[in-house]
């Protein structure tokens, strides 16, 4: 049976002369972005996820439609807290904005409620300019032919070395810090303690929470920043989190090379929902570069 790379036909579905598909409306779910789905001949729904480098099933979606896949090759999953073996599974049916296919390497992971039958992560985003408009709860795809993202891009952006995966250049409280732009972060702006220690966060805890990465969950305190500059905004009295004193995680190495220093660039969290809620975010994902603006 033939593989099918994500994506690869789906932006033809909407019209084989447009660069630029029609706003679809998104699901915005406790700060997760969800797009309606069929899988295996099942109406369910998918989240999006920039900061995922696989797709993944939902266990308990398989589990309750009884599911009989085709196994592929197990693969090792490392989130923010722990790293954990899961199954994989191929020739999966597949069906999103009106257009079928198969996915191959689907890793079957715990997604919550199995009415969330799936993610996409780097598969969905990487083959064209994503636009989210997170006010009006609105999505489209744009070619890169059609919008030159070297021009127009506002935040100091790039492609992470090793993971290919995009990091932004975020100030708190004065301080640069390269964060990783995760769409699956739904909460506030994550960065490790020591970085959190340099914007001047430490002496302000104001208290904990507990944080649910991939695999487990950790414990992390939070603090309210003076002010965050992200592209062209200032915006203050956001809340950061950061990992509690003694908890173990793996902000810096989940993703390959996360936390060495690549061309300067030191990976020290993850940019969230919180940060990216009042804004239309522009991601061209392939190459790192990003545009926010508010919304008209």
């Amino acid at each position: 049976m033939i593989r099918l790379i994500l994506l690869s036909l789906l932006f033809n579905s909407f019209s084989a002369l447009s660069a630029v598909t029609a706003w679809t409306d998104f699901t915005l779910d406790n700060g997760h972005v969800f797009l309606p789905v069929t899988i295996e001949g099942i109406e369910s729904r998918v989240m999006l996820d920039s900061g995922a480098q696989i797709n993944s099933i939902n266990r308990a979606f398989i589990r309750k439609h009884e599911l009989d896949l085709d196994k592929g090759r197990p693969v090792n999953v490392k989130g923010v807290y722990d790293v954990e073996r899961r199954n994989a599974y191929n020739n999966v049916s597949v069906e999103i904005f009106g257009t079928g296919f198969e996915l191959d390497s689907l890793v079957e992971t715990s997604l919550g409620h199995h009415s969330n039958g799936m993610l996409l992560g780097a598969g969905f985003f990487n083959n064209f300019i994503v636009q989210l408009d997170y006010p009006h709860r609105k999505i489209r795809l744009v070619t890169r032919d059609s919008l030159d993202m070297r021009e127009v891009a506002n935040v100091t952006a790039s492609s992470q070395q090793g993971s290919g995966m995009p990091i932004a250049q975020v100030e708190i409280n004065g301080v640069a810090l390269w964060l990783l732009i995760d769409t699956g972060n739904s909460g506030t702006i994550l960065i490790d303690r020591r970085a959190a220690s340099k914007a001047g966060l430490l002496d302000k805890v104001e208290g904990t929470s507990t944080s649910f990465g991939a695999n487990s969950s950790g414990v992390n305190e939070f603090a309210t920043s003076d002010v965050v500059k992200f592209g062209p905004y200032e915006i203050g009295d956001v809340k950061i989190s950061f990992p509690a004193e003694g908890q173990k995680t793996n902000l810096e190495s989940q993703y390959e090379r996360t936390g060495s220093r690549i061309g300067g660039k030191r990976v020290v969290g993850l940019i969230g929902y919180d940060l990216l809620k009042d804004f239309v975010v522009t991601l061209d994902y392939r190459y790192g570069r990003l545009h926010i603006a508010l919304p008209q």
